[in-house]
């Protein structure tokens, strides 16, 4: 499983603090690729708040014995001491961004977000999201100054970024936004193959300028970045559980050429496949 979290060291009685604003307890990203499942119970729930963020794939959550499959570009709320039970699967290839939240301006913040009639909210998949989430992992993770309040602004961030998308009527899904999200399940599932940017536009009947134009707004960044994305990730995870040579993991993640994957490798997380192998293992 791959694994990055940012904690502050709280002891139970600290994790409800009502003497300031918002405050971030902890935060991180799980993403499962070997081990079959990963769950969560707490029959008593948590004394702060917390926010699941499916990125990719799905999630099971079970509500008062009712189990609901939750998918990617969906968040989920649980507000302090409400029993939490939730589930991912590797067959589902979820990737989950979480984060515990506390502060006198948490639950209005939630509220303003959409969060008073459904614990579910849809928000779409956007690397905005994924962004903020990963910089208030950083802040955690290394404490320097200011750092408890940036983290809390990024958090901030992120509940306006829902607020705006909300108030623009931007959480009912739109027919381009259905098939925008079609495209990333065939991104996803089909990233060994040559995608071709125009070809692909032509079976949807879109011109190439209006799809990319389309797909960036849905996903923050253009396809052929997004499959470059999905690429190195899948060849991260590769890289990590398996004994695959490296040419091997770049052809099964869409790259022919080993020297091209390494190039291209090295471009996205600042160091080579093998450098990277190691570092992991």
């Amino acid at each position: 499983m791959y694994t990055n979290t940012g904690y502050i060291n709280l002891t139970d009685d600290e994790l409800e603090d009502s003497s300031v604003p918002l405050k971030v307890n902890c935060c991180g990203v799980y993403r499962l690729i070997t081990h079959p499942v990963m769950s969560t119970i707490r029959p008593f729930g948590r004394p702060d708040y917390q926010i699941l963020y499916i990125a990719s794939g799905k999630a099971c959550f079970s509500f008062q014995d009712e189990t609901v499959e939750v998918p990617a570009g969906n968040m989920v709320l649980y507000k302090p001491g409400e029993p939490q039970k939730y589930a991912y699967y590797l067959e589902d290839k979820p990737e989950v961004f979480w984060l515990h939240f506390t502060g006198k301006e948490a639950g209005e913040l939630t509220i303003q977000a959409g969060f008073d009639d459904s614990r579910i909210l849809y928000t779409g998949v956007s690397s905005k999201y994924q962004e903020l989430f990963l910089t208030i992992i950083r802040e955690l993770q290394l404490p320097r100054p200011c750092f408890e309040e940036l983290a809390a602004l990024h958090l901030m961030q992120l509940f306006l970024l829902v607020k705006r998308q909300r108030e623009e009527g931007g959480f009912q899904k739109t027919e381009i936004q259905k098939v925008m999200e079609k495209t990333v399940h065939y991104f996803h599932e089909n990233l060994s193959t040559d995608i071709e940017i125009d070809h692909y536009a032509k079976k949807l009947h879109m011109s190439t300028c209006w799809f990319i134009r389309s797909f960036k707004q849905y996903t923050g960044m253009p396809p052929r970045k997004y499959l470059t994305s999905i690429r190195v990730k899948k060849a991260q995870e590769l890289l990590e559980s398996t004994d695959y040579g490296i040419g091997e993991i770049g052809s099964i993640v869409g790259y022919d050429n080993p020297l091209y994957f390494s190039r291209i490798f090295k471009k996205q997380t600042g160091t080579s496949p093998a450098e990277y192998r190691k570092a992991a293992r």
